[in-house]
């Protein structure tokens, strides 16, 4: 099945969203490197029914009303990628986890590197928050978006705590 993909204007720059009929497979930012997430030739759909999804969802992120996205994600990466992915998922609005603690969240204490690894190659940007994940120290480490962008990111949440 072809991807589709569509421009998302946002208070980060401009999103790249790219879909398949499963889920988002990418959010990519306006800088990305082509290499960071590898994907087929896609074609400009912005009605697609994820897409609109998505882009709903993110819009109510940005405007402060939204905290847990519910769009289908349509990974693609090794199974260690995937368990990454999804640990970081699990890491509530707000709260940042160490490279070490994703590791041991997903049952491999000693892998911390090759979870920044995994984390640098997060497709799904955002959604799937890899700008959540600090060094142990708490120091802001790499991120596609670029580091302004990740402390932007988290500068946001904290200043809009949790919904009731």
């Amino acid at each position: 099945m072809a991807l589709v993909e569509t421009l998302l204007p946002s208070p980060v720059g401009d999103l790249t969203l790219v879909a398949s009929d499963a889920g988002l497979v990418a959010i990519l930012w306006e800088n990305d490197d082509p290499a960071r997430v590898r994907l087929t030739e896609r074609q400009t759909r912005p009605d697609h029914p994820i897409l609109t999804q998505t882009a709903q969802q993110l819009t109510a992120y940005f405007a402060g009303d939204l905290q847990i996205f519910t769009v289908p994600l349509d990974f693609r990466g090794t199974d260690f990628q995937k368990q990454v992915w999804a640990a970081l998922c699990a890491i509530p609005f707000g709260e940042t986890r160490s490279y070490g603690d994703v590791a041991r969240a997903i049952g491999h204490p000693t892998a911390s590197r090759a979870v920044g690894a995994a984390n640098g190659r997060n497709p799904i940007s955002i959604i799937a928050p890899c700008h959540r994940v600090v060094g142990t120290n708490g120091a802001l480490t790499g991120f596609a978006g670029g580091v302004e962008v990740k402390r932007w990111l988290l500068d946001f949440e904290q200043s809009h705590g949790r919904l009731l």
